[in-house]
């Protein structure tokens, strides 16, 4: 068995997240605890009671993130020496799979992360992102192109065979609906963001990110992670650091890089947060490789016995 720890994106979070965690495991619930009195707000109440609205906000959503998702990773650690082959995060948890990997620690984690989505939420509110669902990437980029609006329209994540998500204007998204449900997109769905994430109308985010990144101690990765901006696999701090910048204004490549845990000869992966999107998207990239999820108590055993016996339930068909 090659295990790979993966790590939740935003729009994963859920009311209730990482609780039974923290009631279960010391490892979680410390967690929670440092993230409380590092940002100074209550991290572990937003995410165990919400509400919605406030959970939901990018400035809550991207801290209360990292911190669940760090919290099932140590949780699964109390358990059992998972040491993987390689880590990745889509979005804001590739800052989850940096902690996971050693290249920073928890605090400093925290304070980016919290800093970024600052950041992000004071960009242009005229922005947004739309899940195209039902075409390729080829197509939807081909409809994008046609659409003439380079800089304020683009593909920024490409998740999965029939699952990719645009992002820009508003009014661009709004024009480009009609011409992808031509090209045969079922569905095109709007997602609850407060911007164009993943998009050039993201770069000042991007120069802020890198400013800030001056002010905390990086450290070669102690297990490669697959970067979201080029699918590479990465031990380098200034090439992560370099690339964790120009994340937030670049298309997550999430299909090419489970494409390379393929090539890695991965055969097992486990997301570590507050849902399982990620795996979702795993098993249409590589329908054969064994998948688990670290959510709570349950899935926090099923993954611990997963591991240990290298042995994984068949994906369904």
């Amino acid at each position: 068995m090659t295990l790979a720890l993966l790590f939740s994106p935003q729009g994963s979070q859920v009311e209730g997240m990482g609780r039974e965690l923290a009631e279960h495991s010391r490892a979680a619930r410390t967690t929670f605890e440092e993230a409380d009195l590092a940002l100074g707000w209550p991290v572990s109440e937003t995410c165990w009671a919400g509400p919605a609205e406030r959970l939901d906000d990018t400035r809550q959503t991207q801290p209360c993130l990292l911190t669940t998702s760090v919290a099932a990773h140590r949780a699964l650690g109390e358990r059992i020496d998972a040491e993987p082959s390689v880590v990745a995060g889509h979005s804001v948890g590739e800052y989850a799979a940096l902690v996971a990997a050693g290249v920073l620690d928890f605090g400093a984690a925290l304070r980016l992360v919290a800093r970024r989505a600052a950041l992000m939420a004071a960009v242009d509110a005229e922005g947004g992102m739309a899940a195209v669902l039902g075409l390729d990437r080829d197509g939807v980029e081909a409809v994008v192109a046609s659409i003439g609006r380079p800089t304020e329209l683009v593909v920024a994540n490409d998740n999965a065979p029939g699952q990719v998500v645009i992002s820009g204007r508003r009014d661009a998204l709004a024009a480009v609906e009609a011409p992808m449900r031509a090209a045969g997109a079922k569905r095109i769905v709007g997602l609850a963001v407060s911007g164009a994430f993943h998009s050039p109308l993201m770069a000042g985010v991007a120069d802020g990110l890198a400013a800030a990144f001056e002010d905390e101690e990086w450290h070669d990765a102690r297990v490669p992670i697959i970067s979201n901006v080029t699918a590479e696999r990465l031990t380098d701090a200034q090439r992560l650091r370099a690339l964790l910048a120009e994340q937030v204004r670049s298309p997550v490549e999430w299909v090419r890089s489970v494409e390379r845990m393929v090539e890695e000869g991965i055969d097992l992966a486990v997301e570590c947060g507050s849902g399982a999107a990620l795996i979702g998207m795993v098993k249409r990239i590589a329908p054969g490789m064994r998948t688990a999820s670290v959510v709570d108590l349950a899935s926090l055993q099923a993954a611990e016995e997963l591991i240990r016996s290298g042995v994984a339930a068949p994906a369904p068909a």
